[in-house]
């Protein structure tokens, strides 16, 4: 069954219409990756920051895009990278054009009104509490639903071998087994 998201893309992308696909990537995907981010970075500031870099790469990006993965994975693999980047203290440039401005402004308030709820406040505090890696490890596999391999892709560098992929894959499904134990020890402490 194919997602009707990554199949507008594709389509998208094929007819090399590239504004109208990096829209519908950020339209689409926008709201998770800025939930992402909040998760990850606990700083509502910066997450907005590193999310408009997220959207200024694939806008930028979506021509060299080669659909080795899900363009869902892709857009995972840039925000994790764009968040290193910020913490190294890169300097973006700022956004392509002013539709992407607006584009990024209109997810970012859409999706903080999604995030004020109690419910999640309780998630987010005890995720708070998780290694980076972690957090971003859980919010893949439980939130996003990824799988295996392409949760491997997003931690691993692009191009990796199948060998490489197969070694992450292992490794991060035994983290995430530790983690589950560990979180259910802290529900219940």
């Amino acid at each position: 069954m194919s997602d009707p998201l990554e199949t507008e893309l594709r389509q998208a992308c094929d007819a090399a219409a590239w504004e109208s696909a990096a829209t519908i990537a950020i339209r689409g995907y926008g709201p998770e990756l800025v939930t992402f981010l909040h998760a990850l970075l606990r700083d509502p500031c910066q997450a907005d920051e590193v999310f408009s870099i997220v959207c200024e790469h694939l806008w930028k990006g979506i021509q060299k895009f080669r659909w080795h993965s899900s363009f869902r994975t892709w857009a995972y693999a840039i925000a994790r990278n764009a968040r290193f980047s910020h913490a190294r203290g890169v300097k973006r440039r700022g956004p392509t054009t002013d539709s992407v401005s607006a584009l990024v402004q209109q997810v970012q308030t859409e999706t903080a009104q999604h995030l004020r709820t109690e419910t999640k406040d309780r998630l987010a505090e005890i995720r708070a509490a998780l290694e980076p890696d972690d957090q971003a490890l859980l919010i893949l596999r439980v939130d996003r639903q990824l799988s295996w391999r392409d949760i491997a892709q997003v931690f691993e560098d692009e191009g990796a071998s199948t060998e490489a992929l197969d070694r992450r894959t292992a490794a991060l499904r035994k983290r995430f087994n530790r983690l589950k134990d560990d979180l259910r020890e802290q529900l219940k402490g």
